[in-house]
């Protein structure tokens, strides 16, 4: 017996953010975050998301349905340091009837404590990144996404 995948009581949300500070432990000896901490971040914001349409990642896995990166591009603009405080910016801009595809904007807020400016910072954007998720059965085959999940005809 395949379990019931659940479905949102409402549309799925398509755009939305959260937001974080950069950990120590996310950094260099310099002070800034490492390339590879920006991935979970993105994690974060996709997970979020999915949570902000009423289901959560662990409901799906427990269905059955488990969403696995296929595609990762994610394009470095300036440094996010330590303590700086970050938003993330996630956006579901498609796919097919397998693939879930998001466009993720990191945006630093403001400095951390660690490395006041001299002047007021405005935000900007530190990193660009989009995400392509391949829908897999638990046995590692494609499989097709939730009905709910499928992008709508354009």
């Amino acid at each position: 017996m395949t379990p019931h995948t659940p479905e949102p009581s409402a549309a799925p949300v398509v755009s939305g953010s959260l937001q974080l500070r950069v950990r120590y432990c996310e950094c260099d000896p310099m002070g800034v975050a490492h390339h590879a901490s920006y991935i979970p971040w993105l994690e974060m914001g996709r997970t979020e998301l999915l949570r902000d349409s009423g289901i959560t990642y662990a409901q799906l896995e427990a269905a059955g349905t488990l969403l696995v990166i296929v595609r990762l591009d994610v394009r470095y603009r300036r440094p996010c340091r330590y303590d700086d405080l970050l938003e993330i910016r996630t956006r579901w801009v498609g796919g097919s009837r397998v693939k879930i595809e998001h466009e993720y904007e990191v945006v630093v807020l403001g400095p951390g404590a660690a490395h006041p400016p001299p002047a007021p910072v405005a935000p900007f954007t530190a990193a660009v990144a989009t995400t392509t998720l391949a829908c897999v059965g638990r046995d590692g085959k494609i499989r097709e996404l939730p009905r709910w999940l499928v992008p709508a005809k354009q």
